[in-house]
Order: C-alpha cells, then sequence, then structure tokens
C-alpha cells in the first residue's frame, strides 16, 4: 500500500477520505473532487486500515462513473486479491437477483428485456395507446412499488388523458406481469424493485445482506429516487456505515423521480451524521463561481455551501442581449468563429440551451457561420421524429404518390390499420401498379374494414384539400387536419416534442411572409440539404441540454434562451427552484469563460413573443432587475414545503381548515398532518 495516497487530497478531502465508521454526507460541489475523494477512501478503507474488499459496496449512476471509479481506485490499492463491488444500482440488483430469485419462487436463469422489448410486449397487449406511454406509466408504478392490483384500484388521475384511459394502462400492466413472471422476463425497473421485495420478505437474507456490505458508499445521493433509498435503508439494516457523497444544488432530475429530499434530510434520517462539505472548485474561474453562488443563494431548500476558485480571476462573465433569434445565433457564430481563429479546440466550446427547440435556430446560425457542431445526447431538429413526421405530410402536399413519406405516417397519429392491413394495401398497389395514395380509394372495405378506410380516405381528402390552398392558409389549418402535437402531447416527453412542432410551425410561417416567392418544395429541400451536412468530425463544437451537459466541462460556454418562460421554464409542472439549480449546472459547466444570451423577441407557439430577461441574470448580481417572489398563501397536491422539525416534504392532501389549511405532507416516507402555518412553500 502506498503510504501517499492522502497526500494530493485538499484538508476536507481528507477527512471524507479517512472517515471509516458511521453515516457521513459528503457536500461535493461541481468540480470539487469528489471521485478522487471517494476512490481514496476506498483505497483507505482497504490498504490502510485492512478492510476486506469484499464487505465494500460502492454504487453510482452509470457504467461510465462506475468503470472510472474502478480504475482510480484499483490504481491506489496493491497486492489485493479481491476487487471491491463497484457498480451501479442496477447491476448491483441483476447480481443479487442471480443469487436469490429463488425467494419469489423463479428460476436465475432469468432473461432481462431492454426498452425496445419491452414496448414490443406492451403493444401485443395494448395497440390503442403508445407503447412509450404504457411504458412510462409502468416504469413509475414498479419505481413507486405499486403491484398490479393497487394500481387496477386506484381511482386517482394525474390528468384527463390518464382519466380517459387509465383502465386500460392499468390492465395492460398487470397481462404485462404476467408475461414476464410465466416467460421468467425482468425488465430494468425490475432489477431493483424485485430484489426490495426479496429483502422485505425474507428479514434473515436482509440482515446476512446487511453483514456483507459493511461499509457502503453511493455517488450522485441527490439523484436517488424513493425505491433507492428505501432499498439503501434495507442495505444498512445492522449499521449505518453509508457515505453519500453529492450535490442538492445539482438535483435536476425530479422529472424522473429523483427526490432531492433524499439528500436535504439524509442528516436527519441516520444517526450522528458526519457533513463534509467539499467547496474547492478545481474547474471554474472566480468570476463565473460568483455569479453561481449567487444564484444559487436564491434557493431555499439548499444545505448551503459556497465554492471558492482554486484559479487566477480570468474573465467576467459576459451577457449578450440580441433582438431575436437570429441576430443571437449571429452573434454567437461570429464569437465562436473568432475563437476558432485563434486557436481554441472546438471541443472545448459548448452551447447550452434548456428547451430542445432552441436548437433550431441556432443550428442554422451555426451552419450559415460554416462551423461544425455536433448534438451531445440528442438528435439534430430536423432529424427528430415528430418533425420528420410533418416533414413527411409536407412532401405528399406536392407529391401524394410518395410511398414512402405516405408509409411513415399513414398510421400516425393511430387509424387503425395495423401490420396485416398495411401489408394488403401496399400488396394491391403492387399488383395493379398504383401508389399507395391511390389505392386507399380503390381497395375494398373488407380487406382494410370500413372503420380503416374509413379514416385513411378522410386522410387522403385532407391531403388533398391542403394541397390546394396558399401556403400561409395551408399552415394555419394543417395540425387542425392531422392532429399531430395532440398524438405526441401525450408521449412522456409530450412537451419537449410540442414545443418542438411549434418551433417548426413558427419558422416556416415566418419563411412564407417574407418571402413572396415562397416554394414548399425548395423550403424542403433546404432541409434535406441541411439534414444531411457532412458527418462531423472530432473537430466541431457541442451543442446540448443542460440536462445532457452535466457531468461535463468546456473552456467556453454559452447559454442560450435566458428569457422568462424559456429559462426558467414557467408552468403547471415546473418548479423554480430545480430551474435555478438548472442554471446552476449550467453554469458551472464553463471553466474560463461563460456568455449568457437573451433575446427581446423569440418563436413561441408559432409565433413572434416578446420576453422579459431571465430573473436568474439578476440574482446572479449580472443584471437589474427585480426578485420574484411566489405568494404562499395557497397551497396544492405537489407542492414542496419545510418544517423546521420534519425538514423537507412534499404535500399529498390539502384541506380547509379554518382560517387556514390542514396539509398531509411526506417527510420521506413519515406522514403528517401539518396546518399551513408551520410551513413554508419551497419555491
Amino acid at each position: 500500500m502506498r503510504r501517499d495516497i492522502l497526500s494530493n487530497l485538499n484538508p476536507n478531502q481528507k477527512i471524507a477520505a479517512t472517515h471509516i465508521d458511521g453515516a457521513m454526507l459528503i457536500l461535493a460541489g461541481a468540480g470539487s473532487g469528489k471521485t478522487k475523494t471517494i476512490t481514496t477512501r476506498l483505497a483507505y478503507l482497504i490498504g490502510e486500515i485492512g478492510i476486506d474488499p469484499l464487505n465494500t459496496l460502492t454504487l453510482t449512476f452509470t457504467n461510465k462513473a462506475a468503470a472510472t471509479m474502478r480504475y482510480r481506485a484499483l490504481e491506489l490499492i496493491q497486492n489485493n486479491s479481491f476487487n471491491p463491488l463497484l457498480c451501479t444500482f442496477h447491476k448491483f440488483g441483476l447480481l443479487f437477483l442471480k443469487m436469490y430469485m429463488s425467494e419469489l419462487g423463479r428460476k436465475n436463469s432469468f432473461v432481462i428485456i431492454d426498452t425496445d422489448d419491452k414496448k414490443k410486449i406492451i403493444k401485443e397487449i395494448e395497440s390503442s395507446i403508445p407503447s412509450a406511454i404504457i411504458s412510462n406509466e409502468i416504469s413509475k408504478y414498479k419505481n413507486m412499488l405499486l403491484d398490479t392490483k393497487t394500481v387496477l384500484d386506484s381511482s386517482e388521475f394525474s390528468s384527463e388523458f390518464m382519466k380517459t384511459n387509465y383502465k386500460k394502462i392499468a390492465k395492460a400492466y398487470q397481462i404485462y406481469e404476467d408475461y414476464l413472471q410465466s416467460n421468467n422476463l425482468v425488465d430494468f425497473d425490475d432489477l431493483l424493485a424485485l430484489t426490495y421485495k426479496i429483502l422485505c420478505k425474507n428479514n434473515d437474507l436482509a440482515e446476512f445482506i446487511s453483514q456483507r456490505y459493511k461499509y457502503i458508499t453511493v455517488d450522485e445521493y441527490q439523484d436517488t429516487n424513493e425505491l433507492q433509498y428505501k432499498l439503501l435503508r434495507k442495505l444498512c439494516q445492522t449499521h449505518e456505515n453509508l457515505v453519500v457523497v453529492g450535490d442538492d444544488d445539482q438535483s435536476i432530475y425530479g422529472w424522473r423521480g429523483a427526490r432531492v429530499e433524499n439528500i436535504l434530510n439524509f442528516k436527519d434520517q441516520f444517526e450522528n451524521v458526519k457533513l463534509i462539505k467539499l467547496e474547492e472548485n478545481y474547474r471554474s474561474t472566480p468570476a463565473i463561481l460568483e455569479a453561481a453562488n449567487e444564484l444559487i443563494e436564491h434557493n431555499r431548500s439548499r444545505l448551503g455551501k459556497k465554492l471558492i476558485s482554486t484559479k487566477a480571476k480570468g474573465k467576467d462573465v459576459e451577457i449578450l442581449e440580441s433582438d431575436d433569434e437570429i441576430s443571437e445565433s449571429r452573434t454567437i457564430g461570429s464569437k465562436i468563429k473568432k475563437l476558432l481563429q485563434n486557436g481554441t479546440n472546438p471541443n472545448q466550446i459548448a452551447v447550452l440551451y434548456r428547451i430542445n427547440a432552441l436548437s433550431r435556430g441556432l443550428e442554422e446560425g451555426l451552419m450559415a457561420s460554416d462551423i461544425p457542431y455536433k448534438i451531445v445526447g440528442g438528435v439534430k431538429f430536423y432529424e427528430r421524429a415528430e418533425i420528420k413526421d410533418i416533414i413527411s405530410y409536407l412532401r405528399l402536399l406536392l407529391n401524394p404518390n410518395d410511398d414512402f413519406s405516405l408509409e411513415r405516417i399513414i398510421n400516425r397519429p393511430k387509424r387503425g390499420l395495423g401490420k396485416v392491413g398495411l401489408q394488403k394495401l401496399q400488396k394491391f398497389a403492387y399488383e395493379n401498379k398504383k401508389s399507395l395514395f391511390e389505392s386507399i380509394s380503390q381497395i375494398s372495405d373488407d380487406a382494410l374494414g370500413k372503420k380503416v378506410k374509413s379514416s385513411l380516405l378522410k386522410l387522403t381528402s385532407d391531403i388533398f384539400e391542403l394541397s390546394q390552398m396558399p401556403a400561409n392558409l395551408m399552415v394555419s389549418s394543417f395540425d387542425n387536419k392531422f392532429g399531430i402535437k395532440d398524438y405526441y402531447s401525450n408521449l412522456p416527453d409530450g412537451a419537449d416534442r410540442v414545443a418542438n412542432i411549434d418551433e417548426f410551425y413558427g419558422s416556416l410561417k415566418i419563411k412564407i411572409e417574407q418571402d413572396d416567392d415562397f416554394s414548399l418544395e425548395e423550403f424542403l429541400n433546404d432541409i434535406t440539404l441541411q439534414s444531411d451536412q457532412d458527418k462531423i468530425s472530432d473537430d466541431a463544437i457541442s451543442i446540448m441540454s443542460i440536462h445532457a451537459s452535466k457531468g461535463l466541462e468546456f473552456e467556453h460556454i454559452f447559454i442560450i434562451g435566458l428569457e422568462e418562460g424559456f429559462f426558467p421554464l414557467i408552468g403547471d409542472d415546473s418548479d423554480i427552484e430545480e430551474e435555478r439549480r438548472l442554471a446552476y449546472v449550467a453554469f458551472t459547466r464553463a471553466k474560463s469563460e461563460l456568455n449568457l444570451s437573451f433575446v427581446k423577441t423569440r418563436l413561441y407557439k408559432g409565433s413572434k413573443s416578446r420576453l422579459n430577461k431571465s430573473r436568474f441574470l439578476s440574482e446572479a448580481g449580472l443584471s437589474e432587475g427585480s426578485l420574484k417572489i411566489e405568494s404562499v398563501r395557497e397551497f396544492k397536491r405537489g407542492d414542496l414545503v419545510k418544517h423546521k422539525i420534519f425538514g423537507i416534504g412534499r404535500i399529498t392532501e390539502v384541506s380547509k381548515a379554518n382560517a387556514e389549511f390542514k396539509l398531509r405532507i411526506n417527510f420521506g416516507g413519515n406522514i403528517k398532518d401539518i396546518m399551513s402555518s408551520f410551513v413554508e412553500k419551497v419555491v
């Protein structure tokens, strides 16, 4: 064992790395060396203290993170005959089920199905609802530990769509579960849900596993959900040697089930928790961190820390103001061009946005400036499924005999045409030397069924009708005819897709208004040329959503769309504190230069809107502006509230009680009825 493994750590990192027994929360700010701290502690426990590697368990969220940690830890440990278990939560679940699946009366020769397999099974069970919606709901049920009977008996609906389709989805869940069990299959969510179920069912086994893994470490703890928290409690049944590492200020996945309350309440859920803050930042300049620190201090539900830069002052954060998204993309393109001409590596430049739809104007601006780019963790605007659908419809207006385009959209939105029906239509068209469009009116009712044929005839009629309209009238009537927005709005990522569709419609309207000689054919050809842009080499800048940027870092960061309604995103389902954490994550991706861009007007839902610059600019001390304070007189189910004793919780029920409200609040599994005057709303 090398005795110098602690020499490269700062004082707080050293305290964290040499902690042995008891619960500990390492509050690790962005760029503060958390991976080094975690891996050094693991090496310290095994190589210095003599802990059996088989008694350690280190959990993270991605295979990439696990591989990085494993490599670094093993470099520090010498002459070790057994490697410590360092893996993702789901890999741990897999290993556990391979050993103990028999506890559920099932064989350990089960097969794991992937997302595509899952959707195929669901489609066979229930074809009237998009399989992505049912898949997403089933995943939600499993992570909430809801069995099929509980779901079937439920009468709570999250939306009008769920109210109408809930029973179908609940029944599909039941049939899907029966299918998995009868074929000895498990899906991704089962890896944790079944593991937890077994540990609850067999207390002796739970104690044995807890004794086996006496030293547990969890990375990115702010991203854990309710099921992962409950599983960790089971693993710590006989001890409290749990070390969690995370940053409450970087909790940005509430929309997919992550519970920021897990990290906020950790110190109250375990005994004598040691709290270590890693605040020295090795990534960003003081100017960038000053803005990030000032911004995040406006959040109420946080444990509190302040990043301190170890670098020289650097350049001030720059605010870019533009009239609209066209001038914004030109400004950013010009600044990037200058960076590239001065020898900056394209890999060190990134442009971030809150809403995927903003990439359209940005992509067009970058191409106009001849700047190669790559989209990280996403798809180019004109290559997104919903946009390609609209393009296929538009191509049919120009040429209804375009079989390729018709095949793409013939059942999107659903018109009852199944795989067999489409094959019959294709066979008829082939045998009669007709296009699919022509064949719809000529094929017999019996071949497709009267209802299906009627819906397809309406499709052909609508295509013909729109093709005869002037371009501006065609665009305004387009979605009413085909209902593409309604179709996509019910998918799990529906809000993003609808925003993309609105962006496309809006840009098309503006092109028609600005060009007296507008040609739909030329417009579509230009899109094809953009979509077929030369394959991107490594010499390309990165553009991506802020969610996709987490864990990455660049010398030069540009953030676009800093306007109220775009960033922060404002709506019924938005959480201003999570929006602010997203901005904090975005700011702290920058190492040397941070550029923040806002516009006065931007395309929004198909039309130009005047916008106010984001409150985040004033909150970060970068521009003048007044703070937005949310009224806390009213409470609703789902609101996050803070109590001076019980910490952060979420309201599950609201009832009127004289002059105030009586709230039922879930404080991390501890349900309490509290009067509203004793809590403050977390905004």
